[in-house]
């Protein structure tokens, strides 16, 4: 069969490092889940009341992503970005409308990531009931570790953590996720068939901030590793 040719060359396959392996695990879709803690979600003035309320979700491009460890340039049009620490799940295989109670098969591992946001041009949006993209799907934004293989492990616990040139800025528990891993799955797989190298960012605690050319973000969660990101100044 004649090969395909293009215009101009294709985007490269994003991947991610994974511990302990030279094989690097190819990337799908890059899924966030909104609101997840209930002591962010008030800081940003939407309090969820989960007994009404379902999880929502946003999504952001791949080539977003940005391996941990990198330097980026404080991106364009906006005066207020901020970083997000987040708990991300790596799925290892297919899986649609999976059960709460079988979602740990669909789990290939963990790693440590940073969704930084355009927070005014997302308030913007969000105040006016127009779409998030401008504000979260922003290039080089979706910050990642390398990815810890942790077949089936539901991890429901650990210490999530983020700091600034050293200040502690956000300090949790994944315990006080609003909804928890197996949950986010299950939801999740009702309306996308969930893929091997899709990454879900499963929300960020209180004590969301902005940065400023010069900082270094770093952050970690208990169990799964760390994260790091430098801002240099704009281009």
């Amino acid at each position: 069969m004649t090969q395909p040719t293009y215009l101009w060359t294709p985007p490269a396959v994003q991947s991610l490092p994974v511990r302990g392996k030279t094989e690097r695990l190819p990337i799908n879709r890059l899924f966030f889940v909104g609101r997840n803690y209930h002591a962010h979600a008030v800081e940003m003035g939407k309090p969820v009341d989960k007994s009404v309320e379902r999880p929502f979700y946003f999504t952001k491009a791949p080539q977003t992503l940005v391996h941990s460890g990198a330097t980026i340039a404080y991106p364009p049009e906006t005066q207020n970005y901020h970083f997000e620490m987040e708990l991300v799940l790596v799925v290892g295989k297919a899986g649609f409308r999976v059960k709460a109670e079988d979602a740990h098969t669909v789990i290939y591992g963990y790693a440590t990531g940073l969704d930084m946001t355009r927070r005014d041009l997302q308030l913007v949006a969000r105040d006016k009931g127009r779409p998030w993209d401008l504000g979260k799907d922003v290039e080089q934004s979706s910050v990642c570790s390398e990815v810890v293989p942790m077949p089936e492990v539901v991890i429901e616990s650990g210490e999530i953590a983020l700091t600034v040139n050293g200040q502690t800025k956000q300090h949790s528990d994944v315990n006080k996720l609003i909804w928890g891993i197996r949950e986010i799955i299950a939801d999740l797989s009702l309306f996308y068939h969930l893929q091997p190298g899709d990454l879900i960012y499963t929300g960020t605690p209180e004590g969301v901030g902005p940065v400023v050319a010069g900082d270094r973000i770093e952050g970690h969660v208990a169990g799964v590793g760390e994260v790091a990101l430098n801002i240099a100044a704009a281009e």
